[in-house]
């Protein structure tokens, strides 16, 4: 432990966050550089194993803890903030991009958190900054979807404190440890850091709120709060057996709806929670292999999905439009962004030679490992369904299906510029993970370029490819709407809200009717059983009480001769 202040590196873009609110244009490049540059550096500067407490108020306080697996989350946050950054330089405002990286500052800062307090806080704040990248879309849908956001999100928040505060009371400790879910508290702390992982019942937050941000905005939004819940996950509730059929259900729920999805943007977001579902179940395994995998995967899927939703962001800036339907034919006039989502595309699926296939199966080979026969067969099915959706349909429908006249040319050289790094990294680390695999928590022997693997993946992809193909007039989409569970808060409870409102007085006389009349029968009934010739108020003869009272003793000298 140091006794000297320790400067957490998310600091560094929570300043830059704050500068960008009365930065002038010529410098905003600088700071987006710089921001995530000394971020960095302080991320690799820092001591292995450092850390910083005090004590305030009769609490002790870690704020600074810096583990291994912290410094890994923290590496692909500053990354994805740098790239993300470059790619919004010309499209995003300041008010965006400030949010943005108060927003990813708040990230690295938990990864570096060792107490509940200090994680707490920064829970909150990326809650904040995050619905405030959704509003700077500027329009009536992205304000909307802010609201809802920031409502489940404080939803999370309040679980979360509540649970703090019951583990606290019960272990006088406010580190973070691993957890057991053996009481109330530890269960409330695992809802409300599932709320962030966008886990069941309230998963449609991601596809309700993301696809409203700007082209840049969804992002951000993409790398830092689904995978700091992992983060947590791995860190406090490894092995928690509960979260394998939690994250199965998301695996499967987002193939589903990504399946029938119309909207480029939303058929992302619901890729986000499918492969949470693999880290998720990945968690829930618990072994080293499937820990490793479950790190390993939140980096590549932020890099990946970033590029998705970049090349996605390029067509929405360059077309205005958004839905399957309305696009197609792009290579012709868009070649280097059809290149680089296809290879965000490959990525996601896992294709050999891309960072998917070097991590992701690391999954499947854990749940193996682990006897988990029904959960790998799960798995393997998922991957198939992982291509069909984001492998094939997304760059299909979005890039190659029929012409749809539209003729734009290729985004900014910014945005060009950080899709071709995050391509690069993707390939890099398909290509090479060894240097990737030392980066992990566990020394765990695993290769990935085995033969059985590629035979079996290379089948895997070809057979789901020939299914999307055989059934492609399935595949195209409609002008529908996929209901969610959002449906409720959205259309249901607000419909109710609107009835009720104005007619207060007439349920309110109606109400007080019922009760007036309940408390009537219930006032007749008493007296009809306690009144002066009720039933209960007769006098009983003093030698049927002396029998009832000898009866009742004989019972109970016999119960106690039985018993004995």
């Amino acid at each position: 432990m140091s006794d000297e202040l320790i400067f957490s590196p998310g600091l560094w873009l929570i300043f830059s966050g704050i500068l960008f609110l009365s930065l002038k244009q010529k410098w905003r490049l600088m700071l987006i550089i710089m921001g995530p540059t000394l971020a960095l550096l302080s991320v690799w500067v820092m001591p292995e194993s450092m850390s910083w407490s005090f004590n305030v108020f009769g609490l002790d306080l870690q704020p600074i803890r810096n583990i291994g697996l912290g410094r890994l989350f923290a590496t692909v946050f500053c990354l994805m903030a740098l790239m993300g950054g470059i790619f919004a330089y010309k499209v995003a405002n300041n008010q965006e991009l400030s949010s943005a990286y108060i927003y990813a500052g708040s990230a690295i800062c938990i990864t570096f958190a060792g107490d509940l307090i200090t994680l707490f806080v920064f829970w909150e704040l990326m809650a904040i900054a995050s619905t405030v990248v959704i509003w700077s879309a500027g329009t009536s849908k992205a304000r909307a979807a802010a609201f809802r956001y920031i409502l489940i999100h404080f939803f999370g928040g309040m679980l979360l404190l509540t649970g703090i505060a019951g583990h606290f009371m019960s272990t006088d400790s406010l580190l973070i440890v691993r957890m057991q879910t053996d009481n109330l508290s530890q269960w409330l702390i695992l809802a409300g850091i599932l709320v962030n992982a966008g886990a069941p019942p309230i998963s449609a937050w991601i596809a309700d709120a993301y696809p409203e941000a700007s082209p840049s905005g969804a992002v951000f939004l993409s790398a830092f709060t689904t995978k700091t819940a992992v983060f947590v996950l791995i860190v406090a509730f490894p092995g928690a057996t509960i979260l394998i059929p939690v994250g199965l259900f998301m695996i499967f729920y987002g193939i589903i709806y990504a399946l029938l999805e119309n909207d480029m943007r939303r058929i992302l977001a619901y890729s986000i929670v499918n492969q949470v579902g693999f880290m998720v179940t990945a968690i829930g395994i618990g072994s080293e292999m499937a820990l490793n995998g479950a790190a390993a995967h939140a980096f590549a899927h932020i890099i990946y999905k970033g590029l998705l939703l970049m090349s996605a962001g390029a067509v929405l800036y360059k077309t205005g439009k958004r839905k399957c339907t309305d696009l197609g034919g792009l290579f012709r006039t868009m070649p280097i962004t059809a290149l680089l989502g296809t290879v965000g595309a490959f990525a996601i699926s896992a294709f050999p030679m891309t960072s998917g296939f070097t991590t992701k199966s690391m999954i499947p080979q854990a749940a193996a490992d682990q006897g988990l026969m029904v959960v790998w067969f799960a798995l393997i099915a998922a991957s198939a369904g992982v291509f069909l959706h984001a492998g094939i349909k997304f760059p299909w429908f979005v890039f190659f299906q029929k012409d749809s006249g539209l003729r734009p040319s290729e985004p900014p050289k910014n945005m060009l510029f950080a899709m071709w790094i995050l391509a690069f990294i993707c390939i890099a680390i398909g290509a090479y993970p060894e240097p990737f695999y030392n980066l992990l928590s566990y020394d765990v022997e695993y290769k990935a370029y085995t033969l059985a693997h590629l035979s079996s993946q290379f089948q895997l992809l070809l057979f789901s490819g020939l299914a999307f193909f055989v059934l492609l007039p399935l595949m195209k989409r409609t002008l529908t709407i996929s209901l969610d569970f959002d449906w409720f808060y959205r259309k249901l409870f607000k419909d109710i809200f609107f009835h009720l409102e104005g007619k207060e007085k007439i349920y309110e006389t109606k109400i007080i009717k019922f009760l007036l009349k309940k408390w009537k029968i219930i006032v007749a009934d008493l007296f009809f059983h306690h009144g002066p010739h009720g039933f209960l108020a007769k006098s009983w003869p003093i030698g049927s009480m002396a029998f009832w009272v000898a009866m009742v003793l004989v019972s109970s000298l016999l119960l106690f001769f039985l018993a004995s």
